[in-house]
């Protein structure tokens, strides 16, 4: 736990709240967990919900008059507060719920500080809003974003609110993309921490504005502090404006993957 007498920066912050989440995540991988239906197939479990506790305890210690937006728990706090953070404390409780353990932990404050956790690798991806950072076994590396991998994560799960203009179910099969890239699909925001990290090309999926978003707010944060190319699949900056999320390394692929969504509009 944060004391909040130290007034530790923003980063430092969200980087204690999301290993906070990520270790309960960690704790409670393999149990048999309570599932709570959201409908429409979404769900969470008991880990979904006592992690976003463990990342309110930590934001309250150090940061007890800002606003919080958690995924299971809505908002809190102060309604005219002037700081709000956006928590999603276990992103891909799907793969979590049948023992894979491709997930994140989500903390970012709006239009600041945002850490990615992942609770099995222990590498925690983070930003202060200018740099971006990957902190491992204590030590802190810049992140270097490249396309060298050619590996590119899709969001297949719908809805898809493009269709039939685009369906990013149908990217991989456009004969470009076969031939310059290799698909990959996580189902999971971690996959955008990769992008910062080099580990991945690009990131595409669809949908509305994702910028206020507690699954990507954080996300989004890193990917452009390391200096990746973040667009709308409308070219639009994510954000008000913009539809989904293309993220991409470099501007060469992020051009690339764009020619072939305009294709489909």
């Amino acid at each position: 736990m944060i004391d909040s007498q130290a007034n530790p920066d923003d980063a430092e912050v969200a980087i204690a709240a999301a290993c906070a989440g990520a270790d309960v995540v960690r704790g409670m991988y393999g149990r048999r967990l309570t599932r709570i239906d959201k409908g429409a197939g979404d769900f969470a479990t008991a880990a979904d919900v006592a992690a976003e506790q463990a990342i309110l305890g930590v934001i309250r210690s150090a940061r007890p008059g800002d606003a919080v937006l958690g995924e299971e728990g809505g908002r809190q706090g102060a309604a005219g507060a002037a700081r709000q953070w956006l928590v999603d404390p276990l992103c891909g409780t799907l793969n979590y719920a049948v023992g894979n353990m491709l997930v994140a932990v989500n903390v970012a404050l709006r239009d600041g500080a945002a850490a990615v956790a992942d609770p099995f690798s222990g590498e925690v991806f983070f930003t202060d809003g200018e740099t971006a950072w990957v902190r491992h076994d204590g030590a802190d590396t810049r992140l270097a974003p490249t396309a060298a991998t050619g590996l590119v994560d899709v969001n297949l799960d719908p809805p898809f609110p493009s269709a039939p203009g685009f369906r990013a179910v149908d990217l991989p099969a456009h004969p470009v993309f076969a031939e310059r890239f290799r698909p990959r699909v996580v189902s999971t925001t971690l996959a955008l921490a990769w992008v910062a990290a080099g580990k991945r090309a690009a990131y595409v999926t669809d949908g509305g504005d994702l910028s206020g978003s507690v699954h990507f707010a954080a996300g989004i944060a890193v990917c452009r502090a390391a200096g990746c190319v973040v667009t709308g699949i409308d070219g639009a900056p994510a954000g008000q404006a913009g539809r989904g999320l293309v993220v991409a390394a470099d501007a060469e692929t992020h051009g690339l993957l764009m020619s072939m969504i305009d294709s489909r509009n």
